[in-house]
């Protein structure tokens, strides 16, 4: 049997902790296996692109464990009533290949999205940012504001939308938060959201080459979370943020987000920090108040095996709900596969004939 996580599951157990809680608790495990980053197998994502959209393979391995994470991307679901990503994942045992758990990652992308924005804002802001700039207001846009509230401190959030029933949703979602030290400001353009912003997250999710943000709406200082952008042929920023003078850009995988994330508008030769020398402390995420840094996130497998093992201690740590399924046969024999349908077949003409019987 193997241990099943479903939407339901999820939700109870971030009921139980509370979602700052569960957010800044996931943080801290992404932290800690970034901190293994060697021990870690990894390769960018396979993907498989449409003109509507995209599904990928996310894998993961640090020799013990195994991770991956199906996921999709198709901006134009929400037009007709559907998400525009759904994920599922699996963590297996190494040593014998089999499955441990099989989760949803629908949600749980979500918050690990948020945690990790998060912890890479906690390295690479300004100390004693408070006002937070906040472009795309759609499903991601809640988990970034309630862990930037939570875990950096972040007392302002300005937001913008080009669907104001995007920014009515999520105006509503907050005032459900009570976070009664949260000041919540509606703005007309991305340069009123922008303006005096410490931080500024961008979110949007259309599958194209955006400009969301340009040269003249960047100060000195800020740091920006580019969450919204990744994957080839989509970008939010315009590339002469990233060439600025004072720009510091981070990544999770250099080899993924060269293809996927806003540094796929630059040449190979331009230079970005990996997080993880950030999170190791071997390379500050700033130098000067005056540095302009970035966050260049496309999300990374690293980040999903994270998340998979998380779940799995919290929901044996946790009671409530507690599901398996039967995803792997469990034999008499191993090298008798078969003897599952001979069992069944061998049943079959005795429920027949009891059948006949009852009609008799």
């Amino acid at each position: 049997m193997v241990d099943f996580i479903g939407i339901e599951r999820v939700q109870e157990l971030v009921g139980r902790r509370g979602a700052a809680r569960f957010i800044e608790e996931l943080a801290g495990e992404i932290e800690a296996d970034f901190l293994r980053w060697d021990l870690f197998d990894k390769s960018p994502r396979h993907a498989t692109h449409s003109p509507v959209g995209v599904i990928e393979l996310m894998p993961a391995s640090d020799g013990r464990l195994y991770a991956f994470k199906y996921v999709n991307g198709h901006p134009k679901n929400t037009a007709v009533g559907l998400l525009t990503v759904t994920a599922f994942g699996v963590l297996a045992d190494v040593e014998t290949g089999y499955p441990l758990l099989l989760s949803e990652l629908t949600l749980t992308t979500a918050l690990r999205t948020a945690a990790t924005s998060a912890l890479a804002a906690q390295r690479m802001a300004r100390a004693g940012s408070r006002v937070m700039g906040l472009i795309g207001n759609g499903a991601q846009s809640e988990f970034q504001t309630l862990a930037l509230h939570h875990m950096l401190g972040v007392r302002e959030v300005r937001l913008f939308d080009t669907d104001p029933r995007a920014t009515d949703k999520l105006e509503r979602n907050l005032a459900r938060l009570c976070l009664h030290d949260l000041k919540v400001v509606r703005c007309a353009s991305t340069a009123a959201a922008v303006s005096g912003a410490d931080i500024i997250t961008t979110v949007t999710a259309d599958k194209r080459n955006a400009t969301i943000l340009t040269p003249e709406l960047i100060k000195p200082g800020v740091h920006l979370n580019a969450v919204g952008g990744d994957c080839p042929g989509k970008t939010e920023l315009h590339p002469d943020i990233l060439r600025r003078a004072d720009a510091r850009v981070v990544v999770e995988f250099e080899p993924q987000s060269r293809i996927e994330g806003e540094i796929q508008q630059m040449d190979a030769a331009f230079p970005v920090t990996e997080l993880t020398q950030v999170l190791a402390g071997r390379v500050p995420g700033r130098v000067s108040d005056r540095d302009v840094t970035i966050f260049d996130s496309v999300g990374f497998a690293l980040e999903d095996f994270s998340s998979l093992r998380y779940l799995l201690r919290v929901h044996h740590e946790e009671r409530g709900a507690q599901q398996q399924i039967d995803l792997v046969p469990d034999l008499d024999d191993p090298k008798d596969l078969f003897a599952l349908l001979a069992r069944g077949s061998a049943a079959k003409p005795a429920r027949v004939a009891a059948a006949a019987g009852v009609a008799s």
